[in-house]
């Protein structure tokens, strides 16, 4: 298993300065992760440092709530790609889910499908604040709207990851979808058993120290 290409090596705190993020790229490209993920006005450095380098680049949008109109998480989602962007993170509006308001979502997943223009896109559902039936129609609803991956948590609120939503989700997107685990990946040991419960990426600020067998305490 090439565990380094599960890897979303991840920066997203607000004070992240350019010496940090220069770090983070660094780090990716020594250890070929699948790409770094780090906020969209850190795009175009990492591009920069990243060039020549099989290392992408991930960005979020509409984050860390999920609370922006649609017309703003496609304009950031353009913006994105312009910028360099490889894979886009968006964050789905939780209140509208809870509402009942199915539309609204679906339709939301689908303008920010339409302009990803091809590129891979995760929903991250905020497992944490949803019942296990919400975390099974919200996966529906990416699978109805073409969405390549469903993603756990942002990492900025009251939990992140477990095995019991990563199975779930798996259970619901099959080979229709791929999961990715975020948040409260600390070790090998838990990147291991988010793979077998079925996650094709770990979206983690630990990533070197999961590749040196130890443990990460601290961060996403």
């Amino acid at each position: 298993m090439e565990l380094n290409k599960y890897i979303d090596q991840t920066l997203l705190k607000p004070e992240a300065t350019a010496q940090e993020i220069t770090k983070l790229c660094d780090e990716a490209k020594h250890y070929h992760f699948a790409t770094v993920c780090v906020n969209p006005s850190r795009i175009a450095l990492a591009k920069k440092l990243l060039a020549g380098s099989d290392v992408e680049i991930t960005t979020v949008i509409g984050f860390p709530l999920g609370a922006q109109t649609t017309a703003t998480k496609v304009c950031e989602t353009k913006d994105a790609i312009a910028e360099g962007a490889d894979e886009i993170d968006m964050v789905m509006n939780i209140g509208a889910l809870k509402d009942r308001d199915y539309d609204y979502v679906l339709n939301d997943f689908k303008a920010v499908r339409k302009a990803a223009k091809g590129k891979i896109l995760k929903v991250i559902l905020e497992v944490c604040l949803l019942t296990d039936k919400e975390i099974v129609k919200a996966c529906e609803l990416a699978l109805e709207a073409g969405l390549d991956f469903v993603k756990t948590s942002t990492g900025f609120n009251k939990g992140g990851a477990t095995p019991e939503s990563v199975a779930l989700m798996k259970s619901v997107v099959q080979d229709k979808a791929k999961v990715k685990a975020a948040g409260g990946v600390r070790n090998r040991e838990d990147a291991l058993v988010m793979i077998e419960k079925g996650a094709s990426r770990l979206g983690t600020s630990g990533g070197v120290a999961i590749m040196e067998g130890k443990d990460h305490s601290k961060g996403y």
